[in-house]
């Protein structure tokens, strides 16, 4: 990082937090649920074991 980006938010970086008044906060428990795993990719982990398996067959 050069110079000029590691002073570039100087003088936000201690502002407060903005807080909307028209949208109450949303609840932790709701705002952790956002970040929990998902299968983004369907069915790959059935191929992946899938493609392990005959591996495994052709090896013995």
């Amino acid at each position: 990082m050069d110079q000029r980006n590691m002073h570039r938010y100087d003088d936000i970086i201690q502002l407060p937090r903005p807080v909307s008044k028209n949208h109450p906060q949303m609840p932790i428990s709701d705002r952790a649920a956002q970040f929990a795993p998902f299968a983004a990719l369907d069915g790959h982990q059935e191929a992946v074991k899938e493609t392990a398996d005959m591996a495994a067959k052709r090896t013995e």
